[in-house]
């Protein structure tokens, strides 16, 4: 079977196209900051972006013709996680979302491309995937319960990709559902998820506010300072938005997100360079290890994934402080095109269920309203 998937990013759209499970082309077409000036909204770069596309398949000799579309899930409701055939309830949702990013035109661009097929569009775990235990929702305020966004993509791919290493090694057949697993996507946002019985149970909000600083996205802040700041004058509510996710982390502190130019201002004496980078190691560490209890303790493996995976000085110190709670093993990268057409083949040939995406709102929590006395 022949199966396109889209990845957009915000500077770039990542395309493959799968004859089963083997690739025949992989692109990453750039885009420059000129390129994306004219479109006031990342929903505006449709058709740029669909057009792009549609060139590349061109230029490289791959004929318009496929039994499925496959894009990256967008910032929609709540979901499980699984496969989803893209819908009228997931366009109408997705065209109104609060929170932008790229990935938003995913699943657009997947369902109007397969519209002119006549073949089906998926999105797989997008990054909205929620199964978090009802214990792990609860926080210190029932006016603010925890929600997840997170990698979920890769993270699963990645926990796939270690059952089968385990199943080959081992001589049996062991599955993702079989393990306890602490998995870390570490990118330019860090997501850090516990994984039982194949569902992320706890999993930090890597978009906008938990865990630990990375290289973009500022984490878990002091609440206090933060209320103080909203009600300082000194930012509007945009500017401090960003100084949340996009001109936070290491980016606010260096002016920089990428590790190997902070590693050669490291060399070069910058101590203030060293030390930020080793405070972001240090709370990964801490966030991994304060997953060891949802567990109780019995961690099967921490797998360690996403760009900065590449990095020697992030991986030693970061196994320096975790490998006391269970084997530590490293996937640098990530290949979500790969996971895209995997779910999307799965599906098309009834091996994955095909899940139908409501517009229902979840489930409130028993606590969500505040209790007076």
């Amino acid at each position: 079977m022949k199966i396109l998937a889209i990845n957009p990013g915000s500077t770039s759209t990542k395309m493959a196209v799968f004859e089963d499970t083997t690739p025949v082309l992989t692109l990453s077409l750039r885009h420059s900051v000129e390129d994306l000036e004219p479109f006031p909204k990342v929903i505006d770069q449709f058709d740029f972006r669909k057009n792009l596309i549609l060139k590349a398949l061109a230029d490289n000799g791959i004929p318009f013709e496929f039994d499925a579309v496959v894009g990256r899930g967008g910032l929609l409701r709540p979901i499980p996680g699984g496969v989803y055939e893209v819908n009228d309830a997931m366009i109408a949702d997705i065209r109104k979302v609060r929170r932008s990013h790229a990935c938003n035109l995913g699943c657009l661009i997947a369902r109007d491309l397969a519209d002119e097929l006549g073949c089906k569009a998926f999105i797989a775990d997008p990054g909205v995937v929620d199964e978090l235990d009802e214990i792990a929702r609860v926080t210190g305020s029932p006016l603010m319960p925890r929600t997840t966004t997170w990698h979920a993509l890769n993270q699963r791919a990645i926990g796939r990709r270690f059952a089968a290493e385990q199943s080959a090694l081992r001589g049996e057949r062991l599955r993702y559902e079989d393990f306890n697993l602490i998995i870390c996507h570490l990118g330019g946002g860090i997501s850090i998820g516990a994984h039982k019985d194949g569902k992320a149970i706890d999993v930090n909000n890597a978009f906008d506010g938990e865990g630990p600083f990375s290289p973009e996205r500022a984490g878990s802040l002091p609440s206090g300072s933060l209320i103080d700041l909203c009600f300082s004058g000194r930012y509007s509510k945009d500017e401090l938005k960003k100084r949340i996710s996009g001109k936070a982390g290491l980016a606010a502190h260096l002016g920089t997100t990428h590790i190997p130019e902070i590693l050669e201002r490291i060399e070069n004496g910058d101590d203030y360079a060293r030390l930020v980078l080793d405070a972001m190691i240090y709370q990964i560490a801490k966030h991994i290890a304060s997953l060891g209890p949802v567990f109780y303790g019995k961690v099967d493996a921490i797998l360690i994934t996403g760009g900065i995976a590449y990095s020697d000085y992030v991986i030693s110190r970061l196994k320096e402080r975790i490998s006391y709670m269970a084997p530590v093993h490293v996937y640098p990268g990530e290949d979500e095109l790969e996971a895209l057409a995997l779910n999307a083949l799965g599906a098309l040939k009834g091996e994955l269920p095909v899940q139908v995406y409501t517009q229902k709102k979840a489930k409130p929590l028993p606590c969500a309203e505040p209790q007076l006395n």
